[in-house]
């Protein structure tokens, strides 16, 4: 009999939450902040590879990936090694007042995977958030600007300079107050829902007619702006993928009024989408590229990465006590290894293999509305009616729920959509898997329609 962590799908032995998962619950509601958003009753005791193993012994596919951080896996052996002979050598002497060999190792590799050929310098971080505050510091920096122009369903963290940015949900900037000023949100390309009825390929050039037509007219004269900020694939959004002629638009304008281009792959990047970055795709050079979550496989870790004639500031200008910490460094450099090695190219890969598998659901089921992404970075929409596309954020939500008790980790992303984001090392079987355990649960909620 294997072990629970040598099995590849699920291994459910005890109801689902089961007693030991109980007793966490009560205790982490009694002292934990409410402030928490939780799916459902998963408490992880420990994980290999794609498979999580709770408290009481069951195992789980996970297709949710920590939210899309564990790029290499849960535990890799690699990754584990490298963080044991790190943690032996130096935890800690802070990279903005000392040095460390291996930061500038990690720049170099990252500054080469970024597109372009002028040099790039890195900047590192302790998360996304502190990424997107970086960038908005250095994007006001370099230009002697101060305005900003951010999307519509856009989540680019919960700090207050960051929350500023983020247009996701109410809920996320309620209670908080007056936010940082000259921030203006304009629509984000959502093919699916286009108000023009325009494909995934040319939905968007109203939206920019609007940017230098209406708001560079009648509120932000284009010289006073910084940076437009944009994710190439929305995550909190509902991983709605722009279209590759927008974003070349958008840079476009960018360069026309020196304007930075800056693009959040904190959570499309690091070969979630079969090339490092999202992106790439398009065939666009960020000013500023932010990056996180996937970079270290689940330690914490971010950086930006700018072009060298942007990243100009003075030494003081911007700092970080642990931010390039060595042991999530020794951690991204292999994950860096893993991910040029196989798992790039494995996302390409499985995320085809995953959309031939899912390309007639919207025949198939009459409350998927959509199924859309890049490589291991799969969203689908959930409606009520096809034909209105109401949204159905409670079908979404017990089909989340039903997955969870069939074995099977999966999130919610934007109102109504379940996003796809499992680790970069899946094979075809887990793949199947997830499918046909989605599948079942898609016939279980469309009996509640």
């Amino acid at each position: 009999m294997p072990t629970t962590l040598e099995v590849k799908t699920p291994r459910l032995v005890t109801a689902i939450p089961g007693p030991n998962a109980k007793r966490v619950l009560e205790r982490d509601a009694r002292f934990m902040s409410p402030s928490y958003t939780r799916d459902y009753p998963l408490v992880a005791r420990r994980g290999r590879g794609a498979i999580v193993e709770d408290v009481d012994g069951n195992a789980f596919l996970d297709f949710a990936a920590g939210i899309a951080v564990c790029s290499t896996g849960h535990c890799h052996p690699q990754v584990v090694a490298a963080i044991q002979n790190q943690a032996a050598e130096l935890i800690h002497m802070s990279g903005t007042d000392f040095y460390y060999e291996s930061m500038p190792e990690l720049a170099e590799r990252l500054g080469r995977t970024m597109p372009g050929t002028e040099s790039k310098k890195v900047f590192f971080t302790n998360s996304g958030t502190e990424a997107i505050e970086s960038a908005v510091k250095l994007a006001r920096y370099a230009t002697r600007r101060d305005k900003f122009i951010a999307f519509y369903g856009c989540f680019h963290g919960r700090s207050m300079g960051a929350l500023s940015l983020t247009a996701s949900k109410s809920t996320q900037r309620k209670g908080f107050g007056a936010l940082l000023s000259g921030i203006e949100h304009i629509p984000f390309p959502y093919a699916y829902r286009c108000a023009h009825g325009h494909t995934a390929e040319t939905c968007g050039a109203e939206i920019l007619e609007q940017l230098e037509g209406q708001i560079f007219k009648r509120l932000f004269d284009p010289e006073d702006v910084a940076g437009i900020i944009i994710e190439p694939i929305q995550g909190e959004g509902g991983y709605v993928p722009a279209p590759k002629f927008f974003l070349q638009e958008l840079q476009r304008i960018c360069h026309q009024h020196g304007i930075m281009f800056i693009v959040d792959e904190v959570q499309s990047g690091m070969g979630r989408t079969g090339k490092w970055w999202a992106c790439e795709h398009a065939g666009v050079e960020p000013d500023i590229l932010c990056s996180a979550k996937g970079i270290a496989s689940g330690m914490p870790l971010g950086a930006i990465i700018a072009k060298e004639s942007v990243m100009c500031w003075k030494p003081g200008s911007h700092g970080t006590t642990f931010g390039g910490n060595p042991v999530c460094i020794a951690a991204a450099l292999a994950t860096m290894d893993l991910i040029e090695s196989e798992y790039k190219e494995n996302a390409h890969r499985m995320g085809d293999y995953l959309f031939g598998r899912l390309a007639d659901w919207v025949k198939d089921f009459r409350i998927v509305g959509d199924v859309r992404g890049r490589g291991l970075m799969i969203g689908i929409e959930i409606v009520r009616d096809q034909r209105t596309k109401e949204k159905a954020a409670d079908l979404r939500n017990a089909i989340v729920d039903l997955a969870f008790h069939k074995g099977l980790l999966v999130l919610g992303a934007g109102e109504n959509t379940i996003r796809l984001s499992p680790p970069l090392l899946i094979d075809q079987e887990q793949a199947d898997f997830a499918a046909r355990t989605l599948e079942d649960c898609f016939r279980e909620a469309e009996k509640k329609v």
